[in-house]
């Protein structure tokens, strides 16, 4: 019967532990839906960042591939407030100059 009482009390923190993270989410303005979208743009944004070494040798489908996934990465980070994600400034900005060079290459060609 204890036992039971503790699964129960823990099961009650853990509720309550998720209700009180979203109601932190919107007290801050930022929606479940957005701050999931961000998360996922967030491990993206790893991925993208390793390319934008090599994006010259990258063919032209792959630079089209890079900029539609680089634009929904912009677009996930711009609803979130830049004090979450101001640890990975850095690779947003190699990102987004990446972006601009390809843009520029493809608006030459």
């Amino acid at each position: 019967m204890t036992i039971l009482a503790i699964i129960y009390i823990l099961v009650f923190i853990i509720f309550a532990l998720i209700a009180f993270a979203i109601l932190q989410l919107r007290l801050a303005g930022i929606k479940v839906k957005d701050f999931y979208g961000f998360i996922q743009a967030n491990q993206m944004l790893d991925k993208l960042a390793k390319f934008t070494k090599k994006y010259k040798s990258l063919s032209r489908q792959e630079q089209i591939i890079f900029l539609k996934e680089a634009e929904k990465v912009f677009e996930a980070f711009d609803k979130i407030p830049s004090l979450l994600w101001e640890d990975e400034y850095q690779k947003y900005m190699d990102v987004l100059n990446t972006y601009k060079d390809i843009k520029i290459l493809r608006w030459v060609s």
